[in-house]
């Protein structure tokens, strides 16, 4: 078998096993590539669509409302076009689209469609805004708030000195209406930080709601952040975003610096006008919002990868809170070993009294990738390990992290073997940590990032980096 057999194949199981819709017709709207991901969003059989005219398939449809036709046509690219349909099987399907022309030796000779189902999760962000305002009733007619754990200062835990300057910054923060731009790596507390300065401020009484910008698709982002008014597109229901329900309160957006550049200078004018506008409305709504963002990447680094506007980078980053990684502030780690022993001591009902001098030892070498999320789910997990007699934690009870009693020896290999530059360095030991964590989790994404402490997202953009700098 030659080698453009052999990629011929393995395309061919790309795309009819992708869970992305591919519909490819010619320069005659005559279907030439139909995979099974889009038949079965639109609710066809592959057969029913190959080597037939566009229109005879989808009789509803005309040169002017097909996106096929039209990038055909036009010659020019649709991007990023949220479609919403009831398909052959009678289903409701949401979908983002892009249709791009085909062209070869500068002649257009088809277009291609790209489709990502998106209904379950435009389901779910309903969801979210409905359950949402549901909260934002119910607290407003007078029922309990106390049912969900609001945090303050009081439960940030640290008297390392780097991490009392930003415990001194966030109080001083609480009682500003100014924009707060939060720092630090997975696991630091960042929304720790953020719910302290809105329950520890003047806006305590106010909503606090949270959105990570990382994990909903932009065209679904800029609805829940600005919300809908009926017929602004098909399907579309008039329904508030997330700035209306936080007026009067605080807006935290998680990893600000994943969120489109698009969004981004959306996002912008509504800081520096005091007004939304809902996607298909044409009325300007006041909101009165403190806005909390927050990175786990240098912002500045952010700005200088272009992944965050610089004039947005500007208006978040009047009042600038650097959490700093544990590793940084192993004088706190004892403190916040006792301190999550009496919390599962209450939750699991056990009586231990700390931990032995030789994880004490190792807690201190250890690098702690994760930060204080790892030391909590180490603690965590050792005391659902521990026999029942057990009063100090031993190295044997830290089954699901053993990984932080090798920590040390590894560091002292990898030291005598520098000989790059120091940001090559450490890109090449993460790199190291993350295959091997891979390894030993069989390379199941969702068990090497929680043994990592890292968000999963976080997890597939670093495979996905250091594989392209494999190639």
């Amino acid at each position: 078998m030659g080698k453009m057999d052999l990629n011929l194949i393995v395309l061919q199981n790309i795309l009819q096993h992708t869970d992305i819709g591919i519909h490819v017709i010619d320069k005659n709207r005559k279907t030439v590539l139909y995979n099974e991901a889009m038949a079965k969003l639109e609710g066809l059989k592959i057969e029913q669509v190959i080597d037939k005219d566009l229109l005879d398939i989808f009789p509803s449809l005309n040169e002017e409302t097909s996106t096929l036709i039209r990038a055909l046509t036009m010659k020019e690219p649709i991007l990023d076009k949220t479609q919403t349909y009831i398909n052959f099987k009678g289903q409701n399907i949401i979908s983002i689209n892009s249709t791009i022309p085909l062209s070869f030796d500068g002649e257009i000779v088809g277009a291609l469609e790209i489709a990502k189902d998106i209904t379950y999760i435009k389901k779910l962000s309903d969801k979210l805004i409905d359950l949402q305002q549901e909260l934002k009733i119910i607290n407003g007619e007078g029922y309990s708030k106390e049912k969900i754990k609001n945090y303050t200062f009081e439960d940030i835990i640290g008297s390392n000195e780097n991490m009392i300057k930003a415990i001194e910054i966030a109080r001083r923060a609480a009682f500003s209406p100014s924009s707060v731009l939060i720092y630090g790596e997975t696991g630091t507390g960042k929304e720790l930080f953020a719910q302290s300065i809105h329950y520890g401020g003047s806006r305590r009484n106010k909503p606090f709601i949270a959105q990570n910008c990382a994990a909903i698709p932009e065209t679904l982002l800029e609805g829940i952040l600005f919300g809908t008014e009926k017929g602004g597109f098909t399907g579309a229901v008039e329904r508030e975003g997330i700035f209306q329900q936080a007026n009067g309160g605080t807006l935290l957006l998680d990893e600000i610096n994943s969120m489109s550049l698009g969004l981004q200078a959306k996002l912008l004018r509504v800081l520096q006008e005091g007004y939304i506008r809902r996607i298909g409305g044409i009325k300007d709504i006041p909101v009165d919002v403190k806005i909390i963002a927050t990175t786990n990447e240098d912002p500045l680094k952010s700005v200088e990868n272009g992944t965050l506007r610089k004039d947005l980078y500007y208006r978040l980053n009047v009042i600038n809170i650097d959490i700093p990684p544990l590793r940084e502030r192993k004088d706190d780690i004892l403190t916040l070993t006792n301190h999550f022993i009496a919390k599962y001591n209450y939750i699991l009902g056990r009586n231990i009294i700390g931990i032995d001098g030789e994880v004490l030892e190792s807690f201190h070498n250890y690098s702690w990738p994760g930060n204080v999320r790892e030391l909590e789910n180490s603690i965590e997990g050792a005391m659902n390990y521990a026999p029942n007699n057990r009063k100090y934690l031993q190295k044997e009870d830290f089954v699901s992290c053993s990984n932080i009693f090798n920590d040390k020896k590894i560091m002292k290999d990898i030291i005598f073997s520098m000989n790059s530059p120091l940001p090559d360095f450490l890109e090449e030991i993460e790199k190291d940590i993350i295959k091997q964590a891979l390894i030993e989790n069989e390379y199941n994404i969702s068990k090497t990032a929680r043994e990592l402490g890292i968000k999963r997202q976080t997890l597939q953009h670093k495979i996905k980096k250091y594989q392209k700098t494999a190639k």
